[in-house]
C-alpha cells in the first residue's frame, strides 16, 4: 500500500481491514449500545406502503425496539398515521425531528403542513422539517416550498423549521438556506458510488460542503446510511461488511467530533425496491421481521 492510500484510510476511520465477520459484528454491537444521536423510523411493516393506514400498536412496538440505541427519532409524514410516531417517541422520552412530506399533490400538501402544525402545537416536535428532497426531485418550485416553510415558521415560532435535502443543494439554493432555522442534509457516499474505504471522509466532505453554506446556521446530517444487500453503484457495495464498517465509523465521527446524524434506517422496508432498486429493501439496522440484523 502507498504512504498517501494509509494517508487517507487514517482519516477514513476505524482500520476494519483485518477483522472478521464475527468481529465487526461485535464492534458494531458495540456502537449501537452506546446509543445513537438520531435514528429514521421506518414504520411500515411487509407488504405495506405509504397511502396505508399505520396503526398505534406496530408504532409503539417497533419504538420499544430502537429506544434502547438512539436519543433522537426522525418521521418523514405527518398522515395516514405517521403522525403517531412522534407521539410514541415522546412517550417513550425521545426526542423528534418531525416531517411534513411534500409532493405534487397540493391536497396532500396542504394537509401535511396542517398535521405537522397541530402536533408541533400538541408539543410532540423538537424539530420540524418542511419537505424531503422536494427540489431534488423537483416537485415543487423554489418559490412553493418557501410559502410552506415560512407558513410553518410563523404557525410554531418556538420551534426551530428547516428542509431536508442532499446536501449541495444548501449551496445552490441560498433563499432556502436562509429560510431555515437548521440545515438537514442528506449525505449518503453510496448515492455517488464511493468505494467503502473512503466513504467515511467523503461523508465529511459532503457535510462540511453544507456547513459552508449554512452561514453559521446548525447542521444535522438528517440521512446516510449504507445498504446491506444489492447491486452496486460503481464502487459502492452493498454488503454485510460494509454495512456494519459504515455504521461504526459514522458513529465514532458522531461520538468523536459531536456531530449530530440521523441514520438511515431502523427497519427494512420492501416498498422501496421499486423507487431505489433492489438495495431500497436493505437499509436497516433491523430486518423487515424487526430481528437485528448483526
Amino acid at each position: 500500500m502507498s504512504y498517501r492510500k494509509e494517508q487517507i484510510l487514517a482519516l477514513a476511520g476505524v482500520d476494519t481491514s483485518q477483522l472478521s465477520k464475527e468481529d465487526l459484528a461485535a464492534l458494531f454491537n458495540e456502537y449501537l449500545e452506546n446509543s445513537m444521536h438520531g435514528l429514521c423510523f421506518s414504520a411500515y411493516e411487509e407488504g405495506q406502503k405509504p397511502g396505508d393506514q399505520l396503526r398505534e400498536e406496530q408504532i409503539d412496538r417497533r419504538m420499544q425496539i430502537i429506544r434502547p440505541h438512539t436519543k433522537w427519532v426522525r418521521s418523514f409524514s405527518c398522515t395516514d398515521g405517521n403522525e403517531l410516531v412522534a407521539k410514541s417517541a415522546k412517550k417513550y422520552g425521545l426526542k423528534t425531528l418531525v416531517g411534513a412530506w411534500l409532493g405534487n399533490d397540493p391536497e396532500i400538501n396542504q394537509r401535511e403542513i396542517e398535521g405537522l402544525i397541530k402536533i408541533a402545537k400538541e408539543g410532540f416536535v423538537d424539530i420540524a422539517a418542511v419537505g424531503n428532497e422536494v427540489m431534488y426531485r423537483k416537485d415543487l418550485t423554489e418559490d412553493e416550498l418557501l410559502n410552506f416553510i415560512y407558513q410553518v415558521k410563523e404557525a410554531i415560532p418556538d420551534i426551530q423549521v428547516g428542509y431536508v435535502d442532499a446536501y449541495y443543494e444548501f449551496s445552490i439554493k441560498p433563499r432556502i438556506t436562509e429560510a431555515c432555522d437548521v440545515i438537514l442534509a442528506n449525505c449518503y457516499p453510496y448515492w455517488e458510488g464511493c468505494h467503502i474505504d473512503y466513504s467515511l471522509l467523503y461523508m465529511k466532505n459532503m457535510y462540511q460542503q453544507a456547513v459552508n453554506a449554512a452561514n453559521g446556521k446548525k447542521v444535522i446530517i438528517s440521512e446516510t446510511g449504507w445498504p446491506s444487500q444489492g447491486t452496486n453503484l460503481h464502487g459502492a457495495y452493498p454488503s454485510a461488511e460494509n454495512f456494519m464498517k459504515y455504521f461504526i465509523n459514522t458513529q465514532k465521527w458522531s461520538q468523536e467530533d459531536d456531530i449530530e446524524i440521523f441514520y438511515f434506517s431502523s427497519f427494512d422496508e420492501a416498498w422501496k425496491v421499486g423507487a431505489e432498486g433492489d438495495v431500497g429493501a436493505y437499509w436497516g439496522i433491523w430486518d423487515k421481521d424487526e430481528q437485528l440484523k448483526f
